[in-house]
């Protein structure tokens, strides 16, 4: 797989949310290599990778939302988020189908040496892509429920 696919596939995992910032820092950019020119199906892939991202965003910025507005109302809370991930979720899942197809493909493509490595990694990112509401509603509501820092003397 391309490291351009590869970025585009980070990218999306990659999100803004403060509570996911401090712990999921961007991978460091890697440039493509010059000679490599982008297929059409990858640049297409690519695209929807940058639209995945900013729904991620979106995801997180409305979860935020949620967990600010309902204060102390617990059950509030819950079903405001409840409802963000079952908004989300069944968009994970087709980005994350997709993915999996077009990695499929370039995974077939690659040297058979490289093959096992490639799919591995594929497989462990699958399941952090469709775990990815669930996760970003963890750390919100950890994020939440942890103290408020002290004030610098």
């Amino acid at each position: 797989m391309r490291k351009l696919t590869l970025l585009a596939a980070a990218a999306a995992l990659t999100l803004s949310a403060p509570a996911f910032a401090q712990t999921a820092p961007a991978p460091a950019p890697q440039a493509a290599p010059a000679e490599e020119a982008t297929s059409p199906e990858e640049a297409a892939f690519e695209e929807k990778a940058e639209v995945f991202s900013a729904h991620v965003q979106t995801m997180a910025a409305e979860m935020q939302t949620a967990v600010t507005a309902s204060g102390a109302d617990a059950a509030k809370k819950k079903a405001d988020l409840d409802a963000i991930q079952a908004k989300y979720q069944p968009e994970v899942d087709t980005f994350a189908n997709e993915l999996e197809a077009f990695a499929g493909k370039e995974i077939a493509a690659a040297p058979e040496d490289r093959r096992a490595e490639m799919q591995a990694k594929l497989t462990a990112g699958m399941a952090q892509l469709r775990n990815l509401p669930a996760m970003m509603r963890a750390q919100m509501e950890e994020a939440a429920a942890a103290p408020a820092p002290a004030p610098a003397q």
